[in-house]
């Protein structure tokens, strides 16, 4: 030990210079820590960042498609009634350029429509069917309000007269209390009056024959049962 205190005793003045580096080894470490702390902290803000931005992506593709859902259900109204298509025919003349936006953005928006919302995972992916989505919606309003403003004012006074006329029909081949023959007949003539006028779509068509077959079936149904008994 008496080495150590000679050599101590010798060179005492070499503590200050040991002791300032100590002191800037120890400030040093202890940026770095608080730098590291920080860094942890923006990254863990990033994430949050990202966790919410994703979230709130999913929510917009959801409300997307709620959006899509709504426009697809005001045109089935049409698509499946026909007499909704006899009093506003343009929603399915496709010599009318709003009629045939309005289908383009449609098929558009259905071709762009995920199966599921976790699909869109790009915001490009999402811009796009977001665009779809508002110009399908658009091109509906805009070919709604000019069917209803207009109504069947583009058919002639004989071609009104004989819409008219179909109208009627199809009420009867609608109604219960008709016999199974009259519903027949009334469809029919209602169809050969509909010639020329509108076309009429396929599902259209499908939904009317299908109401009207069940109708008949039902009727047909007690007869069954009284000659069963």
């Amino acid at each position: 030990m008496e080495p150590l205190f000679d050599f101590l005793g010798s060179y005492w003045w070499l503590i200050f210079p040991i002791g300032g580096m100590a002191g800037g080894w120890a400030s040093q470490w202890s940026k770095a820590s608080a730098e590291r702390h920080r860094r942890k902290v923006e990254l863990l803000k990033l994430k949050n960042q990202l966790a919410v931005h994703e979230e709130a992506n999913q929510a917009e593709v959801v409300s997307l498609i709620a959006a899509h859902d709504s426009v697809n259900h005001r045109w089935l109204e049409y698509e499946l009634d026909v007499g909704n298509l006899i009093d506003f025919p343009l929603m399915t003349d496709v010599r009318e350029p709003l009629t045939v936006a309005f289908l383009r953005a449609k098929k558009e928006a259905d071709g762009l429509r995920p199966a599921r919302p976790e699909e869109i995972s790009t915001p490009a992916r999402l811009a796009e069917y977001r665009a779809a989505v508002h110009s399908y919606e658009l091109a509906f309003d805009v070919a709604e309000r000019e069917a209803r403003r207009i109504k069947d004012g583009n058919f002639t006074g004989p071609e009104r007269q004989r819409l008219a006329t179909a109208r009627k029909l199809l009420r009867i081949a609608e109604d219960t209390a008709a016999t199974p023959a009259e519903r027949q007949t009334a469809y029919k003539r209602a169809r050969k009056e509909l010639d020329g006028l509108i076309v009429l779509p396929e599902a259209t068509v499908a939904a009317l024959e299908s109401k009207i077959i069940s109708m008949l079936d039902t009727r047909k149904e007690p007869d069954t049962d009284v000659r069963s008994a």
